[in-house]
């Protein structure tokens, strides 16, 4: 990949910005103290329809998807995007366990797969840079 441009950081700073908004940092604690769900069953109880919950799993979920989009395309380098954030590796490991139930579920084989492509992505990345010891290590903390 090529080097990181001024448009990659600067594209990075405004992602940061958006998860400073109040009502993303709202969702972004919801979404690391409680989401931990294994089924699609626990997902449905945590989560239902309608809920404060569903929302703020919506928001972190379809915000992480959205930058992983960015990462996978080209549009912002996955370099800098993962030696800056560790954070769509903690939400792509939280969703991994349910994700095939949820596609299932909407009918949708592509929900969050830009999430998933660069969740997977940053994972090798921090095996290759880090060592593998470096991800064993990261997904036993996100539990």
């Amino acid at each position: 990949m090529s080097q990181p441009t001024y448009d990659d950081a600067n594209l990075l700073l405004k992602l940061y910005e958006l998860r400073r908004e109040p009502k993303m940092r709202e969702a972004r604690n919801w979404f690391f103290g409680n989401f931990k769900c294994k089924t699609m069953a626990e997902f449905g109880q945590l989560c239902p329809p309608g809920s404060e919950p569903n929302a703020y799993f919506r928001q972190v979920a379809s915000y992480w998807d959205m930058a992983g989009s960015f990462v996978n395309s080209g549009v912002l380098n996955h370099d800098l995007f993962f030696a800056n954030t560790r954070e769509i590796l903690f939400v792509w490991e939280r969703v991994k366990p349910i994700l095939a139930e949820v596609r299932a579920a909407y009918k949708d084989p592509h929900y969050l797969g830009n999430l998933e492509k660069a969740g997977k992505a940053c994972a090798e990345w921090v095996s290759k840079t880090s060592g593998e010891e470096a991800y064993k290590a990261f997904t036993a903390r996100v539990g």
